[in-house]
């Protein structure tokens, strides 16, 4: 992904929130919450989306710059 982009989060007509560049309308990322997600957040969702988007960008940032090394072997994700 060029590093010139600027990127936005948007929240479509369906309820789905997505990550894109702001020059086009590809869709880089896609964050959809069941409606008991929702309900849990008390209409919190696209803050907890924005957060949780602004942490895996910092994360791909540092890979990208060699911060992590592969991992061959399994991992449990939480």
């Amino acid at each position: 992904m060029p590093t010139s982009s600027f990127l936005e989060i948007v929240e479509l007509p369906d309820g789905r929130i997505v990550l894109r560049r702001a020059e086009d309308e590809g869709v880089l990322l896609t964050l959809d919450f069941s409606d008991d997600a929702k309900l849990f957040l008390q209409g919190q969702h696209v803050e907890v989306a924005k957060a949780m988007i602004n942490v895996g960008v910092q994360l791909a940032g540092r890979m990208s710059e060699g911060e992590f090394e592969s991992q061959e072997e399994a991992r449990v994700l939480h």
